[in-house]
C-alpha cells in the first residue's frame, strides 16, 4: 500500500481519520480568519488602484504589499505582531484568556469559533465521505462555504476568487460522476445561476432595486455543479428555512427590524452544507413525495 492510500484511503465512519481531519480543519480555520478579513480588503485596494490608474490618472492610493501572507497579523489596537505560539487554533485564545498579550484588549470570540467550526466540518466530511480524494474535496467544499459565509456577513459580497474555484471544483469532482453525472452537474450550474438571476430580475422590475447580488447567482451555480440540478429545489427550500431561522434570531436577539438587509449568501451556504451531508436522505424524501 502506498503512502497516499495509507493516509487517506479510509472508509466513511472511521473515527481516527475523522479526528485527524478535524485537527487539520482547525489549522485551516486559522488561515480562514485571515482570508475572511483580508480578501475583501485586497479586492477593494486592487479596485481603487485600477480606478486611479485607468480613470483618474492619479497616483496609486495603495502601494504597500497587502495579501494573505503580508503583512503579519497584528493586534488592531496596539499593533503587536502575533507570534507563532499566539496563533495556535483555539488553544492560544484560551491561554491568552481572549485578550491581547500586550495591551490586553479583547480578542473577538469569532476567531476561535471559526476555527472550531472548520474543524468540525472537516471531521464531518471525512466521517461521511471517507478519507480518500472525495473526502478531501468535500473538506475544500465546506471550508470555502465557511469563508464565504463570514465574508458575505461582513461585506454583503461574495468574491469570485472563492465562488469560481468552488464551481470548477464541483465540475471536476463530477467528471467521473462522484455525486452526479457530469451532464447533470453542468445543467445544475447553469440552472442554479439562471434561477436566482431570474428571481432577481423580476424583483428589480417590481421593486425597482436589486434583491441580491451576482455572487449569490454564482454560489448557487457552484452548488448545482456539485450536486446536480435535481438538488436545486431542495437547496432553495433549505435556504429559505435557514434564512427564516437567521432572520428570527437577528430580530429577537440583535434588534434588527425587517427593513434591515441580511445577505443571502449565508442562507445558501448553510443549505449547501446540509444538502451535502444529508443528500441521500433528502433525495429519498423527494422521491417519496413525488411518487405519493
Amino acid at each position: 500500500m502506498d503512502i497516499f492510500n495509507l493516509l487517506f484511503a479510509v472508509p466513511p465512519g472511521a473515527l481516527w481519520p475523522s479526528l485527524t481531519a478535524g485537527l487539520f480543519g482547525l489549522l485551516i480555520g486559522s488561515f480562514l480568519n485571515v482570508v475572511i478579513y483580508r480578501m475583501p480588503k485586497m479586492i477593494e485596494r486592487e479596485f481603487a488602484n485600477e480606478c486611479a490608474e485607468h480613470c483618474c490618472n492619479t497616483p496609486l492610493p495603495h502601494t504597500d504589499t497587502f495579501n494573505l501572507s503580508v503583512p503579519r497579523s497584528a493586534c488592531p489596537h496596539c499593533g503587536h505582531k502575533i507570534t507563532a505560539m499566539e496563533n495556535i487554533p483555539v488553544i492560544s485564545y484560551l491561554a491568552l484568556r481572549g485578550k491581547c498579550s500586550q495591551c490586553k484588549a479583547p480578542i473577538s470570540l469569532r476567531y476561535p469559533a471559526i476555527e472550531l467550526t472548520a474543524g468540525v466540518l472537516a471531521a464531518l466530511m471525512v466521517w461521511t465521505f471517507g478519507g480518500g480524494w472525495l473526502g478531501l474535496a468535500t473538506i475544500a467544499f465546506a471550508l470555502l462555504l465557511l469563508a464565504m459565509t463570514f465574508i458575505d456577513l461582513d461585506t454583503f459580497f461574495l468574491p469570485d476568487n472563492l465562488t469560481y474555484p468552488l464551481l470548477w471544483l464541483g465540475l471536476l469532482v463530477n467528471l467521473n460522476g462522484a455525486f452526479v453525472p457530469l451532464r447533470e452537474a453542468v445543467i445544475g450550474a447553469l440552472a442554479g445561476y439562471l434561477v436566482l438571476w431570474t428571481v432577481n430580475t423580476l424583483f428589480k422590475l417590481v421593486r425597482g432595486k436589486e434583491g441580491m447580488g451576482n455572487g449569490d447567482f454564482k454560489l448557487l451555480a457552484a452548488l448545482g455543479a456539485w450536486m446536480g440540478w435535481g438538488m436545486l429545489p431542495a437547496i432553495i427550500m433549505l435556504s429559505s428555512v435557514v434564512g427564516s431561522l437567521i432572520g428570527i434570531y437577528m430580530m429577537l436577539f440583535k434588534g434588527h427590524g425587517r427593513e434591515v438587509p441580511i445577505p443571502f449568501g449565508p442562507y445558501l451556504t448553510g443549505a449547501g452544507l446540509i444538502a451535502m451531508l444529508f443528500r441521500p436522505e433528502i433525495l429519498s424524501m423527494m422521491q417519496r413525495y413525488l411518487h405519493g
